[in-house]
């Protein structure tokens, strides 16, 4: 039994490369007239796989059966057969009866579009809480689907210890993947309390945080690398970053923020995996920002954008202030440039975080939305407050500074809630030094 949990939650990099098939039907109900069909190809090729063959159906509804039609099914064995297909891997999320009913048609193995990105995603992960999270979510997509191909564990098999009397292997077999996804569940729940220990303690010292979303593929990574010199991987395949990476900036006229490279968002993103994926995913719900890059040269750019709105919405993201980036200019020979809206807030940028082009009005950009709050304020520091003066000059826009013959030092500042934030919390700072006090002091008592 533990070898059949290891089998089915944990993908592995084997030597053998599946021959897939691809299969693709539009329908009223499941069509996807709008989503390019290079996608599903990169998804399987992401996987591993070599892709062999192609068909694509047409109906007004899906098979109840078999998903695709009896000619259709006819197709694919025959296709199998010339080709030596060893996996056929259908572009729609399909119930667990098609997926056991096409298997037995075809004789081979059939897995759908969720099932997919799962192995991807298995493949991909590489620290201990991704594995957590990508193991949660294959479990509870197995947790349907433990009827395909196990009615042979149907029978009864009365036992001591492990199984009950009258107990089949398969209520077995569910109540030991419920156990275990129990278990994942509390450990993730560590994880989150972690995080947010991590999250109170950058509180004291408050710095406003940048996060990128985006569909997979558009170039987060890379244009994250070209932020913060950061050498996170970068690669031309879909979802090759799973973990969340934080750096440093620093914007100009205005210091540092935080800058959150997160996982690549997909039409149809299985929602165990943002179930999953909670605590990951909730770096982007407490950023003060979100930079939505978009791969400009995508032919379907407008549905990839209501795509990444729509998981946004659904992880309660969808209210936080958000400036588009379009990406990879350079595929298409495009130039630098940016609109505004009628306040002349910049709403959107185009830049290539290949050759950097671009790169300069984003980061203008940046940091003309965090000054946008600022407000005058001026504080007279002692001789003896050296050490805080060079921290407010590392953290803080000083706009003038007067030396006073006692030695005191006045400064004039542009800050915003968290500069003041910062300097309440700062342990060197007095109450008495402030000669002008912002009017957000008294809010943030």
């Amino acid at each position: 039994m533990t070898a059949f949990l290891a089998s089915n939650t944990v993908s592995t990099n084997e030597a053998r490369i599946d021959r897939a098939i691809l299969v693709r039907q539009e329908s009223g109900k499941v069509s996807n007239e709008l989503v390019p069909f290079e996608e599903i190809q990169l998804l399987a090729e992401s996987a591993g796989a070599e892709v062999v063959g192609v068909v694509l159906s047409k109906r007004r509804s899906p098979s109840s059966a078999t998903f695709i039609g009896s000619g259709k099914v006819e197709e694919l064995q025959a296709l199998i057969a010339s080709t030596d297909a060893t996996l056929v891997i259908v572009d729609h999320t399909i119930s667990p009866i098609q997926e056991r009913n096409l298997e037995r048609e075809v004789q081979c193995r059939v897995i759908d579009r969720t099932r997919l990105i799962l192995d991807i995603f298995a493949s991909r992960a590489s620290s201990k809480e991704g594995k957590l999270q990508v193991e949660l979510a294959q479990l509870r997509h197995l947790s349907t689907r433990l009827v395909r191909g196990w009615t042979h564990l149907e029978r009864q098999k009365g036992g001591i210890g492990l199984r009950g009397p009258g107990e089949t292997q398969l209520e077995t077999d569910r109540r030991l993947i419920g156990r275990r996804i129990k278990t994942l569940i509390k450990r993730l729940e560590k994880v989150s309390i972690q995080r947010e220990l991590r999250r109170h303690g950058r509180k004291k010292v408050p710095i406003s945080t940048v996060a990128l979303v985006g569909y997979t593929n558009a170039g987060k990574s890379s244009l994250f690398n070209r932020l913060s010199g950061a050498g996170v991987l970068s690669q031309d395949v879909l979802f090759s970053t799973l973990d969340t990476t934080m750096r440093r900036i620093d914007l100009p006229d205005y210091g540092p923020v935080i800058l959150s490279d997160t996982v690549g968002f997909i039409r149809d993103l299985p929602h165990g995996l943002v179930s999953s994926f909670h605590a990951t995913l909730e770096e982007i719900t407490r950023a003060s920002l979100l930079l939505h890059v978009i791969d400009t040269s995508s032919e379907d750019a407008d549905q990839r954008i209501e795509d990444v709105e729509s998981v946004l919405e659904e992880i309660g993201a969808a209210d936080i202030p958000r400036l588009e980036v379009y990406n990879k200019i350079d595929l298409l020979d495009n130039i630098a440039k940016q609109t505004t809206d009628a306040a002349g807030t910049v709403k959107k940028i185009w830049l290539s975080s290949k050759s950097g082009e671009g790169v300069n009005l984003l980061m203008n950009a940046l940091g003309d939305f965090f000054r946008r709050d600022h407000v005058l304020a001026r504080i007279r520091l002692p001789a003896c407050a050296g050490k805080l003066r060079a921290s407010v000059y590392t953290r803080i826009g000083v706009m003038h500074e007067q030396f006073l013959d006692c030695g005191d030092t006045i400064l004039d500042l542009e800050v915003c809630e968290s500069d003041v934030n910062w300097l309440i919390a700062n342990r060197d700072f007095r109450e008495e030094y402030w000669q002008i006090k912002p009017e957000m002091v008294d809010t943030l008592r």
